[in-house]
């Protein structure tokens, strides 16, 4: 399922994909070159004022955090297959494209 999920880390937003199983933190940045955070306040915009609504609307539950590093974290039912995870992907990829025009704007 890694594999799957490692397909976000093509999205300009997303530096890097930890975790295991079925577990995992999707890493936000800034600027994925150098790696660049967001700030407290972009944060805040970002994972509050934004995506944890948009991810909930369109029917994902994530929890977004930003104890460290903004991320995203992943945690499906052990009884998640392949479907699920396909479309864990599509959501989050349409959510973290608009995050990511958001934040440039």
């Amino acid at each position: 399922f890694r594999a799957t999920l490692a397909q976000l880390l093509e999205l300009p937003i997303v530096g890097d994909l930890r975790g295991t199983g079925f577990f995992y933190a999707i890493e936000l940045v800034k600027d994925k070159d150098s790696r660049e955070t967001f700030s407290a306040e972009e944060s805040e915009r970002l994972l509050r004022g934004f995506l944890s609504n948009a991810l909930f609307e369109r029917g994902l539950i994530c929890r977004a955090d930003d104890r460290g590093d903004p991320v995203v974290q992943i945690s499906p039912p052990l009884v998640a297959g392949q479907a699920e995870f396909d479309e864990i992907v599509r959501i989050l990829g349409d959510v973290l494209e608009d995050a990511a025009l958001l934040m440039r704007s």
